[in-house]
């Protein structure tokens, strides 16, 4: 089943700085926020779109079934910015390859439930992911009309 998550941090210091490691309203959260409220968008935040553990949309356009995350570089296993840690290596790969499996299966059970999911990394600018979120948000409000027409 792989490495047991359960193993203590490195050092107390470690364990200090993770448990203040922000999961919500991180910055590049409320940066994306603040673009897309000023482009007139309207969504819901940390929305429940899966009833399973850790399946919260950072934002949510509920209403066309679109689930914004906004993924950590660390976090979530970045090609350009992720690191592997030295201390504790063999915990933090296969935690970090959980979070990525997790991911994946995350957007595959939202698809099969009709909603698209958009993956955002943090390190991405804000305002070229508020475009690209508005370009599939305009998308798939323009094919909700037509199915109502």
């Amino acid at each position: 089943m792989g490495i047991p998550l359960k193993l203590k941090p490195s050092s107390p210091l470690v364990s200090r700085r993770m448990s203040v490691t922000p999961q919500k309203n991180t910055a590049p959260e409320m940066a994306l926020r603040k673009i897309l409220h000023q482009m007139g968008m309207r969504y819901r935040v940390d929305r429940v779109v899966l009833n399973k553990p850790r399946r919260t949309a950072d934002i949510a356009f509920s209403g066309i079934k679109i689930a914004v995350f906004i993924d950590g570089c660390f976090w979530h296993g970045c090609e350009k910015h992720g690191t592997w840690p030295k201390q504790n290596a063999a915990f933090w790969r296969q935690k970090i390859l959980n979070n990525k499996k997790r991911d994946d299966e995350t957007c595959l059970l939202l698809k099969s439930q009709g909603w698209t999911a958009i993956r955002i990394w943090e390190h991405e600018t804000p305002l070229s992911a508020a475009k690209k979120i508005a370009k599939i948000v305009a998308k798939k409000q323009a094919a909700s009309k037509k199915a109502v027409s």
